[in-house]
């Protein structure tokens, strides 16, 4: 069970074009039954990109985006996972030796409070806090 990254989803928007080892990653865990989860806090990485892309200008990209980004979030909308109280004290903990890359942490310990490996492209943002790592990048 994984929850994928923000980067790995948004990867997977490209289709065919996407990198070969993420689409591979989505290809094993449709074929194994793989359960994947995405973090509330990707879902609002995502509309903040929609949002940038609408402030700056360009309407119909951010269409696009929306579009997109209400087909993830209705195929995973049984599994993205909050970002709770119990959450908050794991994120908590991670913050303390490491303040850099807070929405990273908050991933982090979302991964970790429900023993999901993380899916991401940032290894490094990630490695201090022991959560499980895969980079379908590489």
């Amino acid at each position: 069970m994984y929850l994928v990254d923000t980067d790995v989803i948004s990867e997977a928007r490209k289709g065919r074009k996407a990198n070969a080892g993420v689409l591979a990653f989505f290809d094993n865990a449709a074929r194994n039954n793989i359960a994947l989860y995405l973090s509330a806090i990707t879902i609002g990485e995502l509309r903040q990109g929609v949002e940038s892309i609408r402030q700056r200008g360009d309407q119909a990209q951010a269409q696009r985006l929306n579009r997109w980004l209400g087909q993830v979030t209705s195929v995973y909308a049984e599994s993205i996972l909050p970002f709770d109280h119990e959450t908050a004290q794991i994120w908590g903990r991670l913050r303390a030796p490491h303040r850099e890359n807070p929405l990273d942490k908050q991933i982090a310990a979302t991964a970790l409070i429900y023993d999901l490996a993380l899916a991401t492209r940032n290894t490094t943002h990630f490695e201090s806090t022991g959560v499980r790592l895969l980079n379908p990048f590489t």
